[in-house]
């Protein structure tokens, strides 16, 4: 077993840590710890809400949750000998659910709190409660299914340069401006409320806060990717952009579906995760790796081979809307085709949005060339049922 280099206590939040993570991009966060190429190592990670979501009936603590909080991540690592323009290459060794906590959730997000993919047709907050069995997962708020889980980091990405993250925050913001009052918004923009930054206090600290860029989007240093494949033995070869990298990891999965839509998406867990680092010196350069990283999937997946389909072309059902090749339009009427379907078995809308949320579905873009419909499609494991789903 790796060593222990970043140790929580699951049981308080991220500012009472002996070192606290941290809930912003900035290259002036400072490193929790550092590690020589060639490492291998164990952090905890809490899960993304920091202790916010209870195990219980009630959907409340999803409707009032403070987003401004999210995610909190655990590090940064400094990589000793990582230099802008290298490549950090970062293998996932093992990861898992801590004692005493193999439960987690998934929240579908009210409208006026961040919303989710189909915010029109499920305004309203959500909550699944889902129990770990090894490597099983069952919930008693969408019966009848039992599957097994991928536990994946959902985010894990590398510190910005001050460059990088000064034309984030301009982007978004122009983005912001087009429509100032868009319920959801159209981006987050830094926001110092709840902001968690390790051990950086007074000036500086108000500083960073103001300009730390939200962790919610992917972007070109990873982050909040949300790939349910990147899981036990796969590796990432991230762009670096400051000395020392600053690897930073959080938001584990239990389990999730192609595309996370319920925004809360995966099964949300808390957990421990071990990572091998290792550096390509001038690796950007060389395999023109400059902006967004590149990932090798490892060999663990849930072995499920029937599957039944959904498909969704770029027609918007909520206007008749013909869109040229529109393959977010798509996947969106795949996945309301296939939650229509599942309603025919009895589950209600909610129960059939968050079961393709944390299910292992698998979502595919088939045909983006065919003037003028885009062509999606959702695929949906059926022995995960505990009844024949098939029509008859």
């Amino acid at each position: 077993m790796a060593k222990t280099m970043y140790a929580l206590d699951l049981s308080k939040t991220m500012e009472e840590q002996a070192h606290p993570g941290h809930n912003r991009w900035h290259p002036d966060i400072p490193a929790a710890f550092s590690v020589d190429p060639g490492t291998s190592f164990r952090m905890d990670c809490k899960e993304w809400t920091d202790g916010q979501i209870g195990n219980n009936d009630s959907a409340e603590d999803v409707r009032r949750v403070n987003l401004s909080r999210v995610h909190v991540l655990s590090g940064p690592v400094y990589v000793n000998g990582a230099e802008p323009g290298d490549l950090l290459v970062v293998d996932i060794l093992d990861i898992g659910a801590h004692q005493g906590y193999e439960w987690g959730f998934n929240g579908i997000f009210a409208k006026e709190n961040g919303g989710s993919f189909l915010v029109d047709e499920f305004p309203e907050a959500q909550k699944s409660i889902w129990d770990f069995e090894g490597i099983y997962t069952t919930s008693r708020h969408v019966p009848g299914v039992k599957f097994a889980g991928l536990i994946h980091p959902g985010l894990i990405g590398v510190a910005p340069s001050m460059e990088l993250l000064q034309k984030w925050n301009e982007r978004e913001q122009k983005l912001i401006d087009t429509d100032p009052n868009r319920v959801p918004a159209l981006a987050n923009a830094p926001n110092p409320e709840s902001v968690v930054l390790g051990t950086l206090s007074g000036a500086e600290f108000d500083r960073v806060a103001k300009e730390g860029a939200r962790t919610v989007p992917p972007r070109e240093n990873g982050g909040n990717c949300d790939i349910k494949n990147l899981s036990k033995g796969s590796r990432i070869f991230f762009p670096t952009f400051v000395e020392g990298a600053k690897l930073s990891v959080g938001d584990l999965h239990f389990s999730q579906g192609d595309g996370e839509i319920t925004f809360c998406g995966g099964i949300e867990m808390s957990g421990w995760i071990e990572l091998k680092v290792d550096i390509i010196k001038g690796g950007m350069e060389k395999y023109k790796i400059h902006e967004n990283p590149v990932f090798q999937p490892g060999p663990v997946e849930p072995n499920y081979n029937d599957y039944l389909v959904f498909q969704g072309i770029s027609v918007d059902d909520r206007n008749g809307q013909q869109t040229y090749l529109d393959a977010n339009i798509a996947f969106r009427r795949a996945c309301l085709n296939a939650i229509e379907y599942l309603k025919t078995l009895g589950y209600t809308g909610e129960q059939a949005y968050m079961l393709l949320s944390t299910a292992p579905v698998e979502g595919r873009i088939n045909g983006i060339v065919d003037i003028p419909n885009a062509c999606c499609t959702i695929a949906i494991p059926t022995k995960i049922f505990d009844k024949d789903i098939m029509p008859k």
